[in-house]
C-alpha cells in the first residue's frame, strides 16, 4: 500500500451544467492540489446557490459550508469572509461565462458579424438559463453587495464589451464591420442587454431567458447598424 495519504472522499454534489466545474481533471478526488481547487469551486457554487435562494444580504457562512459539504475551517482556509467568497464566485462565474461565449463564437467559424452576434447572445442566454443561481448573482445580487462589488462589476462589464470588439489586426468581414462601431455604442449594447436580462430575471426568473433571444439579437443588430452609420457619416462630413 502506498504511504501517500489521499484526500478524504466527499460527496460530489456538482451540478453537471455548472460553469464552476468545467475543466476539473479526471481523478481530481485523489490529487491534493486538484482536490483543494475542487473544494474552492464547490464553495463558490454553494455561494451562488445560497444567494439564488435567499439573496446575498441574507446568506451566512453557515449556509455556504452546509451546501458545499465542507467545514468552517475549510471555508476560512480559502476566504476571509462571506464578501470575499461572493466576489470570487461572481468573478470566476463571469470569467467562465465570457470564455464559454467566446469559444462558441470561435467554433461557429462565422465571418458575418450578424451570425457571430447571434451565436454569442444565444449562448449567453443558454448559459444563464442553465445556471439560474449564477444568473441571479451576476445580474441582480451584485448590485447590492457593496462598493467592491460595484468596482468588480465594472470590470466584468468591460469584459463583455470586449466580446463585441473586433480583433485589432483581424481582416475577416466581421472584424472589418465591427471596427466601425464606436465604443459608446458597444457599451450601450452590453448595458441594454444586461438591463433587459436583469428585468426578466427579477420578474419571470432566469430559466425562461431563452425567450429573449430574438429580441436581444434584434436589439444588437439595430445598435451596431446605428453606430456604424453614425461613424461613417461623421467620416464623410467635411472638416
Amino acid at each position: 500500500m502506498s504511504s501517500r495519504t489521499a484526500p478524504p472522499r466527499q460527496a460530489d454534489a456538482r451540478n453537471p451544467s455548472s460553469l464552476y466545474f468545467r475543466g476539473l481533471p479526471r481523478g481530481w478526488e485523489n490529487d491534493r492540489k486538484a482536490f483543494a481547487g475542487a473544494q474552492r469551486d464547490r464553495m463558490l457554487e454553494a455561494m451562488t446557490r445560497a444567494v439564488g435562494a435567499s439573496g446575498y444580504v441574507n446568506v451566512t457562512v453557515a449556509d455556504v459550508v452546509a451546501l458545499a459539504g465542507v467545514s468552517r475551517t475549510t471555508f476560512y482556509e480559502h476566504f476571509d469572509d462571506k464578501e470575499q467568497c461572493f466576489l470570487e464566485a461572481y468573478s470566476d462565474g463571469a470569467r467562465a461565462l465570457v470564455q464559454e461565449i467566446a469559444a462558441s463564437v470561435r467554433a461557429s467559424r462565422a465571418d458575418d458579424w450578424h451570425e457571430r452576434v447571434r451565436t454569442g447572445i444565444t449562448r449567453y442566454l443558454e448559459l444563464l438559463a442553465d445556471n439560474p443561481d449564477l444568473a441571479r448573482a451576476l445580474l441582480v445580487d451584485i448590485l447590492g453587495a457593496g462598493p467592491q462589488a460595484v468596482q468588480l462589476r465594472r470590470r466584468v462589464f468591460s469584459s463583455f464589451v470586449d466580446l463585441y470588439r473586433p480583433r485589432p489586426n483581424g481582416t475577416s468581414p466581421a472584424d472589418v464591420a465591427m471596427r466601425h462601431v464606436p465604443e459608446p455604442y458597444l457599451r450601450a449594447l452590453v448595458g441594454g442587454i444586461g438591463e433587459l436580462v436583469h428585468e426578466h430575471i427579477v420578474t419571470q426568473g432566469p430559466k425562461s431567458l431563452r425567450e429573449l433571444t430574438d429580441m436581444l439579437v434584434g436589439l444588437a443588430f439595430s445598435i451596431v447598424e446605428l453606430g456604424t452609420r453614425a461613424a461613417l457619416g461623421a467620416e464623410a462630413r467635411p472638416v
